[in-house]
């Protein structure tokens, strides 16, 4: 990443987050060149960036300042929202992307106004390519398949034959509750494995593999949604070998990627069974909802039979989005994005364990916690008998705190716990303590 962009990051996290604070002065030109090692070009260029983004203003033959907000936040009035699985708004790279739009719509003028092709725009697939061999993913250009987020991806599969010949899907129990819901109205044969913050059972999932029709296992092999939680490299492993072995396809759901901070985490498809392992990745999720473009890298067998279905499905997914995603990555502005919510959701969820770690350690037997692995910006607690999920959400809205239940996160007719899930993605670290002590004071009410 090119040095203004990382200086531009670190500045722009003092400003947000302390210790620059509204009306404070920056250190000079000189002094931010010496603290940050870098020349006196560079930092003016990531401070003429700052101006442009009105979060800093120039004094003549004095320095630069801190804009005012336009109110405090003490002036608003305030919910937290434990429920919302959305990246804040706060961090949506809004003028980046902006100047990725213009840049794309000059460079590629009309080929953004027409339809496209069922794989995606042909300039944005080795860009993917690049991308998604960082994360271990390694493939052809022809296996590769732009789709609208990965939701458009999955009713892709759930449609079209596999080579296996099989017919039902096995899903992780809880799990992503709109595959749960697209699964139940198409009514497509599913069966469910539970899921704990430590895993699934592998001798049932060979089981399962072994004497159901499977035609493919739906799995969020990291920062599992709503667990929070990730496989060891172990069940990645057994996972792989077992689809290997009972002909059953993997498809696995790497939606928050880009969060890993753990270099030696590969996805299951890393492991040897890429014939087997049909690898999904959302770039909506780490950039803003609005943009749905996800990335569906599909065995050499099914590609064509993909690619038709999809192109019956929608045609193309969003030519502007697509070329405006090329700029960005290209530009080094992705990666300095990444960077920067990384790093807000790193402290988040170093905030919301904290809490919670707290919390369980008091030992009355309210609920129970495991710890999970930052940046897991959502987890989930184990309610005790005693405590009523509907009830707790219930006075959790009269002190203007939202949460969730779970149980739209399960198939009909799969034993459900009592857990409440918490997500803080879109709650602000000064408020993250202050919640999860009013949620605490709810759960032991009743417990």
């Amino acid at each position: 990443m090119h040095k203004y962009l990382e200086l531009l990051n670190e500045l722009e996290l003092q400003i947000e987050g302390g210790p620059y604070k509204e009306g404070d002065k920056l250190p000079s030109v000189r002094a931010l060149s010496g603290q940050y090692g870098c020349n006196a070009g560079t930092v003016v260029r990531a401070l003429h960036e700052l101006e442009k983004r009105h979060m800093i203003y120039s004094v003549p033959k004095s320095g630069y300042y801190v804009v005012k907000r336009e109110a405090t936040r003490e002036e608003k009035a305030k919910t937290l929202d434990f429920a919302a699985s959305a990246p804040d708004p706060d961090v949506f790279p809004y003028l980046d992307f902006r100047h990725c739009i213009n840049k794309a719509i000059d460079t590629y003028r009309n080929e953004l106004f027409v339809y496209g092709t069922s794989k995606g725009l042909p300039s944005l697939l080795p860009v993917i390519r690049k991308d998604l061999a960082n994360h271990q993913v390694f493939a052809a250009e022809s296996r590769i398949f732009i789709t609208s987020g990965v939701q458009q991806a999955l009713s892709v599969l759930v449609s079209i034959a596999f080579p296996n010949g099989k017919s039902k899907v096995l899903v992780e129990q809880p799990g992503y509750h709109l595959f749960a819901e697209q699964l139940e109205t198409r009514r497509i044969p599913a069966i469910g494995i539970r899921r704990t913050a430590e895993g699934i059972d592998l001798g049932e999932l060979e089981r399962l593999f072994r004497t159901e029709d499977i035609k493919f296992f739906y799995t969020m092999s990291r920062f599992h949604s709503p667990l929070g939680s990730s496989y060891s490299v172990e069940q990645k492993r057994k996972i792989a070998e077992l689809a290997e072995r009972y002909d059953v396809y993997v498809v696995e759901d790497d939606y928050l990627a880009d969060l890993e901070t753990n270099g030696k985490s590969d996805p299951i498809y890393a492991y040897g069974a890429e014939s087997r392992v049909i690898y999904l990745k959302s770039y909506s999720k780490i950039i803003f909802p609005g943009l749905r473009v996800g990335v569906a890298v599909i065995p050499e067998a099914m590609a064509e039979p993909f690619a038709r279905y999809r192109r019956l499905l929608d045609i193309d997914s969003s030519m502007l989005s697509q070329a405006a995603l090329e700029v960005y990555m290209k530009s080094g502005m992705f990666e300095r994005h990444k960077q920067k919510i990384r790093a807000s959701f790193i402290s988040r969820s170093r905030l919301l364990h904290e809490h919670l770690t707290r919390h369980a350690a008091h030992g009355d037997g309210a609920f129970r916690y495991i710890p999970g692995q930052p940046p897991a910006i959502h987890t989930h607690i184990v309610l005790n008998g005693a405590v009523s999920v509907p009830q707790l959400i219930a006075r959790l809205k009269k002190r203007s705190i939202v949460a969730e239940p779970i149980d739209k996160h399960y198939l009909p007719g799969f034993p459900q716990e009592p857990l409440l899930k918490l997500n803080v993605s879109n709650v602000k670290e000064d408020d993250i303590g202050t919640g999860i002590d009013a949620i605490m004071e709810e759960i032991r009410r009743r417990a």
